[in-house]
């Protein structure tokens, strides 16, 4: 193989694995953004027993595509009890089975899939107005583009089949499993995404490139390196959060290890998996994820227990709020410099009002005085942050700002009013509405509570899409954000609807609760509308605003 072959070969398998990469990616979108309410509230009621728990973590890594989404996505619940330690780490084994199932059916191979999937794929994404339709297309090209990438793949490796150099270098690896564990859970981390690099591998090892062996052992540390990944990515969740991502990561990680072990002891012997490699490899993969699931479901109360042991509570969760300020007063006479740390001062703002949102419906299940005195001292120190994003916009030498500049300067204002006015919201509106309910020894109705817990959820995920904007500035996902909101607003009006069609029922604790009932969905959806205004001034400036209402009101807050 010459140089330009070499080159040209290495060029056909990145560019194969970009596209697995990201057509993966992109059908775990399309679901997010379709379904990510209803995979929320399905994920945050799976708290009835170990059994329920692990196979909604299945059901969810198979709509989700990802093991480590649904763990980022549970220890956000485990922060303020939306999910226990035990039921979230059964989600997690769970999540790891219908991860291994993910991939055994996105091996299917069938020669009219790619043209259909694509096909409709783009006709539903183009042609409907309804969001879910459009995601559903978006899905569907996802997988569609799965299949191109595994064929090129294929073809790109099929010259290298009978190479003296390839058997060399493929005999290495299948002498030296650790060597291949760590290059499996390197790529899986890499790649962010162990659905990804067991296919990889898997389509590898079908061409004959990669021994069993070898690929067994890359396999099994993409296991271990997708439980890193999700560890690295809940590294600053508060303690409650990344228990459950480190009972995992040890459960995995260290299961992997210990099949690595047995499978060199075993001279890597895997007839018993199937009649090929690649059927073998394939295999490993989804029967150590459901022999780890077996074996731990049983021991869960006890790693729990050890969990907490090792990884005790700590008094540091009003401290953590506090952090240095990002507005630096010698930037104010350098706009170009000023306005970015303005910006970052929003983003705390946003971060820590998300935080305060996330925690203040635990109250209403369990009142908490000191959660409580955390989210009024949260409260204040939002208010602080918003008057000191007002003082240091108002020092900005305001003659050296263009207008471009100018337009930012109001935004950051709106956006940091607005803010402050959602954090007000959750301490003296939330705060004192869970407070009246304790007080008074009342609850909610069990379909009352249920709606109240999926509307916050609705919200809740409504202001990480909000601060995902604000980040990113992306008009796609402003856009996303604006339906949400419009959303939000109808729901807000169903569930107002349902609590009196109850009343009319004459369900005693709808009437002994109805107050606050209605009061909560009327301040759930204040905070909405108040993170919403971030997209307001970025859709405007591309031209997508939904309505007219929405662009008046885009218009009175910027």
């Amino acid at each position: 193989m010459n140089d330009t072959s070499i080159i040209l070969f290495a060029l056909h398998i990145a560019g194969a694995a970009a596209l697995l990469i990201w057509a993966v990616r992109l059908l775990r979108t399309g679901v997010e953004r379709a379904f990510s309410v209803q995979l929320r509230a399905f994920l945050r009621r799976s708290n009835t027993n170990r059994l329920q728990a692990l196979v909604s973590g299945a059901l969810a890594a198979l709509c989700l595509q990802s093991a480590t989404a649904v763990a980022v996505l549970v220890s956000n619940f485990a922060t303020k009890g939306g999910v226990g330690l035990l039921a979230g780490m059964a989600i997690l084994l769970g999540a790891d089975i219908g991860s291994a199932i993910v991939s055994q059916i996105l091996l299917v191979r069938q020669e009219f899939l790619i043209p259909l999937l694509l096909l409709c794929g783009v006709v539903l994404f183009l042609r409907s107005s309804r969001n879910e339709i459009r995601q559903l297309g978006r899905m569907l090209i996802g997988v569609g583009l799965i299949f191109v990438s595994l064929d090129m793949i294929r073809a790109a490796t099929g010259p290298l089949i009978g190479s003296p150099a390839t058997a060399g270098v493929m005999g290495y690896l299948a002498g030296d499993l650790v060597t291949s564990f760590f290059i499996g859970g390197l790529f899986a981390w890499g790649v962010h995404s162990s659905v990804a690099a067991v296919l990889f591998f898997v389509t590898l090892t079908a061409q004959g490139l990669l021994p069993p062996s070898g690929a067994a052992a890359m396999v099994l540390g993409a296991n271990a390196g997708g439980a890193l990944l999700a560890y690295v990515l809940t590294l600053t969740a508060p303690t409650t959060a990344r228990r459950m991502v480190m009972a995992n990561l040890v459960l995995r990680g260290g299961g992997a290890a210990l099949v690595l072990l047995v499978l060199a002891k075993s001279a890597g012997n895997l007839n018993w998996l199937g009649a090929d490699a690649a059927r073998q490899i394939i295999n490993l993969h989804l029967v150590f994820n459901i022999g780890l699931a077996l074996f731990c479901l049983p021991l869960l109360s006890w790693i729990v227990a050890a969990t907490l042991k090792l990884m005790p509570d700590r008094e540091d969760a009003v401290s953590a709020l506090s952090q240095s300020s990002a507005l630096d007063p010698t930037t104010l006479d350098r706009p170009s410099r000023a306005l970015p740390c303005a910006a970052r001062e929003v983003m705390k703002m946003g971060e820590a009002t998300e935080t305060m949102l996330r925690s203040s419906m635990a109250l209403f299940q369990t009142w908490d005085v000191p959660t409580a005195k955390a989210i009024t001292k949260q409260s204040e120190d939002v208010s602080k942050q918003h008057a000191d994003i007002k003082g240091f916009l108002a020092g900005l030498n305001h003659k050296q700002l263009s207008e471009t500049e100018r337009d930012k300067a109001s935004e950051l204002a709106s956006i940091a009013f607005n803010l402050e006015t959602a954090a007000n919201a959750i301490s003296q509106n939330l705060v004192s509405q869970a407070e009246q309910l304790s007080a008074n020894g009342l609850e909610f109705s069990e379909d009352g509570w249920s709606e109240l817990a999926d509307f916050h959820d609705r919200v809740l995920s409504n202001t990480q899409l909000a601060l995902s904007v604000l980040m990113t500035g992306a008009p796609d996902a402003a856009r996303q954000l604006l339906r949400a909101k419009d959303k939000v607003r109808k729901a807000e009006q169903k569930l107002q609807e349902r609590h009196l069609a109850r009343l009319r029922k004459n369900i005693p604790a709808s009437f002994d609760t109805s107050h606050i009932h209605q009061d909560t969905l009327r301040t759930l959806k204040t905070i909405n509308a108040a993170f919403a205004t971030i997209g307001h001034p970025i859709a405007a400036r591309s031209g997508d605003l939904l309505s007219t209402r929405l662009s008046t009101k885009s218009k009175a807050n910027v």
